[in-house]
């Protein structure tokens, strides 16, 4: 087993506004003195888990970002023909395991607890059991036992293995995310354009003024984004409790994933369905690191995908005469635009990172 698989990209965003700040606009950055648009980690991480790849791959092994937890188990209880007050308040009881119950949310018939709390599958399902055995007589456990009976320092969760959690009152159930996952960002100058657009009223007759419904403006932006992500194998094996198949699993699907999903954000107006044109992958025992100061000079020509792979290549070359000697780590290339290499291969070699002795 290798101990890092590290994942290079290159994908041409079309105009479109996939990752918005809180004004609504592209989110961008200042790098090497010039401007950038920004793809953030946490939206990319995301569109991965969303992703067809992941849902396919990773079926019964994926995990669930919610305050909702309450609610799913208070739903099963009554499904099951328990009485409506009798599940909320066992439901409640149960899923203060995860988080404190907002008591709010509770006055108005909801339960919920205060954060966001990433719930396993394993999980999800000795809570309800859980619960459906106190509905049928049995008593709960008091708070501290309960929590040592639901939450799972290791389970089957993959995107929790991967990408981790924080359960602030309980930090002995954290997970550390295996997987690292940088922002994207333009390899290239870019700014934020902005789009003034009308809405025409159907139905408004022409008698009575030529004006437009609705008039608003929007931003968006365009370019060839550079993501990076690296895996710690040895971690990624650790969070799934020792699931060997899983965890290669896990790293093919992310590698695909990354290559062909996107943050869903205006996709109806701008449809950016965009696939990686270039991937790089690595693995092997040295030290990660990241390319990105490939673009620190922004690239310019008239085929900035080109030359955007050319500085990626020819700084990780030179990373590895400075830094280490010998052969460099096994890589598979997949380069659209020359022709060279298949998304299956980088999948294949993902998954022998993890399985490769």
């Amino acid at each position: 087993m290798s101990r890092f698989l590290q994942l290079h990209y290159l994908t041409i965003y079309p105009l479109s506004n996939p990752n918005r700040d809180d004004q609504g606009r592209p989110k961008s950055a200042t790098y090497g003195g010039a401007p950038r648009l920004r793809i953030s980690s946490q939206s990319l991480k995301r569109a991965a888990r969303l992703s067809d790849v992941m849902q396919t791959d990773l079926e019964g092994h994926l995990g669930e970002r919610t305050q909702r937890i309450g609610e799913a188990i208070r739903d099963t209880l009554k499904a099951e023909g328990v009485e409506g007050d009798a599940a909320a308040e066992l439901a409640a009881k149960v899923a203060d395991v995860f988080g404190k119950i907002d008591e709010k949310a509770k006055d108005d018939g909801h339960i919920r607890i205060r954060q966001l709390a990433f719930v396993s599958p394993n999980e999800r399902a000795c809570a309800i059991d859980l619960a459906r055995r106190a509905a049928a007589g049995e008593s709960l456990p008091d708070i501290k036992d309960l929590k040592k009976a639901v939450l799972r320092r290791a389970d089957g969760a993959a995107d929790v293995a991967m990408f981790g959690r924080m359960l602030a009152d309980d930090p002995d159930f954290n997970r550390d995310a295996a997987v690292q996952v940088s922002h994207a960002l333009t390899t290239h100058r870019a700014i934020v354009e902005d789009d003034f657009y009308t809405a025409v009223d159907d139905l408004k007759r022409p008698a009575e003024d030529a004006g437009a419904g609705f008039v608003g403006d929007a931003g968006f932006g365009s370019g060839v984004f550079y993501t990076y992500a690296c895996v710690n194998a040895a971690l990624l094996k650790e969070n799934l409790d020792g699931d060997t198949a899983l965890a290669a699993r896990a790293a093919g699907a992310l590698a695909e994933a990354l290559a062909t999903s996107t943050p869903s954000g205006k996709r109806n107006s701008f449809a950016h369905q965009a696939f990686a044109s270039f991937v790089m992958a690595e693995r092997g025992d040295r030290q990660p690191r990241s390319l990105a100061g490939a673009f620190f000079k922004p690239v310019t020509g008239e085929d900035l995908l080109k030359e955007s792979v050319a500085a990626l290549r020819q700084t990780a070359e030179a990373l590895d005469a400075a830094y280490f000697d010998g052969d460099s780590e096994s890589r598979e290339i997949m380069d659209v635009a020359e022709g060279e290499g298949r998304i299956g291969a980088i999948k294949a070699f993902a998954m022998a990172a993890i399985t490769d002795d």
